[in-house]
C-alpha cells in the first residue's frame, strides 16, 4: 500500500512539473534607480531589458505583421513596462483625455497588462491599459463578481507615457506601476507573478486582438492561460 502511494505521489509531482515547464516565463530586469516614465527603447533604462513578443491571436494563430515587443524593469518602488507596437491603421478615441481615467478604453487601440500576485485565487488580478494617445485605465479585476468591469473605479496611481511614430507606423506605450497597487512592499529578486499581455489594434471592421499567451476564448479574461513574470537582477 505504501509503495502504491509513493508511486502515485511521484506521478502527481511529475505531472505538476511538466505543467509548470509548459508555462512561458517573462522576466523583469532590476534597475538601479527609478526614472521618469519613458518610451525610448534605446535609452539606457530600456536597452537593459530583454524583450518578449505578443504575436498571436486569441486562438494561437500567427499575426506576424503586428508582432508587439514588450520589455519590463523593476525597482523597490515600481514595476515598468514598455510596449513597441507596429500598426497598420490606428483606431483612436476622439477628444482624448490624458488627465483622467478613460473607462472602456479597451474599445479602441490599446496595450494591456494583466498582472496578479495571488496564486491561491487566480481570478483576482489587476489590469492596466494605455492608448497610443496616452489615455489610460486601471482595473481591480475580480471574476467572481457579475460585473468585473466595475473594477475601473479602483485607482493604482500608475503613470503612463505614449507616442506615435507615423513614419515607421509604430506606437510606443510605457507604464510605471507602484508595488503598492498589489499590496507589495519592496519585492525581492526571484519573486514571481502571473501575467499576460494584450493589444487591441485597428477599426472594428478589421480588428486585431494580439496576445502573448493565447486565451483560446473570445475574452482576454482567462487567468488559467496566463504566463509568469519573474523579477531578476540586471541583465
Amino acid at each position: 500500500m505504501r509503495q502504491a502511494i509513493k508511486i502515485l505521489m511521484i506521478l502527481v509531482m511529475a505531472a505538476f512539473a511538466a505543467t509548470a515547464a509548459d508555462v512561458d516565463v517573462a522576466t523583469s530586469a532590476k534597475a538601479p534607480t527609478d526614472v521618469a516614465v519613458d518610451t525610448n527603447p534605446t535609452s539606457a533604462f530600456w536597452s537593459q531589458a530583454g524583450p518578449i513578443f505578443a504575436e498571436k491571436d486569441k486562438n494561437g494563430g500567427p499575426l506576424p505583421g503586428y508582432r508587439t515587443e514588450i520589455r519590463s524593469r523593476w525597482t523597490g518602488e515600481y514595476i515598468y513596462f514598455l510596449f513597441i507596437c507596429p500598426y497598420e491603421e490606428l483606431f483612436l478615441k476622439p477628444g482624448p483625455d490624458t488627465k483622467t481615467e478613460t473607462n472602456e478604453l479597451w474599445n479602441w487601440d490599446v496595450a494591456e497588462v494583466f498582472l496578479g500576485s495571488d496564486f491561491t485565487n487566480i481570478r483576482r488580478y489587476k489590469e492596466f491599459e494605455i492608448s497610443p494617445q496616452g489615455e489610460w485605465v486601471d482595473l481591480d479585476i475580480d471574476l467572481s463578481k457579475p460585473h468585473h468591469e466595475d473594477g475601473w473605479k479602483w485607482n493604482s496611481g500608475f503613470q503612463v507615457a505614449a507616442r506615435i511614430d507615423q513614419k515607421t507606423k509604430i506606437w510606443y506605450g510605457a507604464m510605471k506601476i507602484p508595488w503598492s497597487a498589489f499590496g507589495e512592499s519592496a519585492p525581492a529578486t526571484g519573486k514571481t507573478f502571473r501575467v499576460n499581455f494584450f493589444r487591441g489594434q485597428g477599426p472594428l471592421a478589421n480588428r486585431k486582438e494580439i496576445t502573448w499567451q493565447p486565451t483560446m476564448s473570445k475574452t482576454f479574461h482567462v487567468p488559467e492561460r496566463f504566463g509568469l513574470l519573474r523579477l531578476t537582477e540586471q541583465q
